[in-house]
């Protein structure tokens, strides 16, 4: 599970620094491993996945899914386009593909978002305007977690 987001410059050539908390987070043995970047199919954001947690999700598809049938295959395609193998170099940078970039915008700096297993890569002015009102997502988190949640009440 990764913590945190961190703020990054993008280079010209689509580079940008791994933040390194988050390398931090990643153990030592796989941090030389490569990683996979694809687009989220909700958000104009990128998802991050470190090639294990990938194999995992992927491994999850598979027992899920059918590639023979028509609705699975078109739902695959979809699901693996754009997708990209990436690496940290010398210098701890990743370069994003440029038609990735593309997809969430062309500022200067992006936001990495920890979740569970995986990171997002946000435009920082996107990331920033998706932020919901702090009551807006106490309904939110009352609708999905169907609870009484008294820190999310204002008395």
């Amino acid at each position: 599970m990764f913590v945190g987001e961190y703020i990054s410059k993008l280079d010209n050539k689509g580079r940008v620094i791994f933040p390194a908390p988050l390398k931090r987070q990643i153990p030592a043995e796989q941090q030389q491993s490569s990683f996979v970047i694809k687009r989220d199919i909700y958000e104009k954001c990128l998802l991050l996945y470190p090639i294990k947690e990938w194999q995992h999700q992927t491994g999850l598809l598979k027992k899920r899914l059918n590639p023979f049938n028509k609705k699975h295959a078109e739902f695959l395609r979809e699901f693996y386009r754009g997708t990209a193998e990436i690496f940290l170099d010398n210098s701890n940078r990743i370069l994003i593909p440029k038609r990735l970039l593309e997809y969430i915008g062309t500022g200067k700096e992006l936001v990495f978002a920890a979740q569970e297993g995986k990171i997002e890569i946000w435009e920082k002015d996107v990331y920033e305007n998706k932020q919901p009102e702090n009551e807006d997502f106490a309904n939110l988190a009352n609708e999905i977690l169907g609870g009484d949640f008294g820190f999310f009440n204002e008395e």
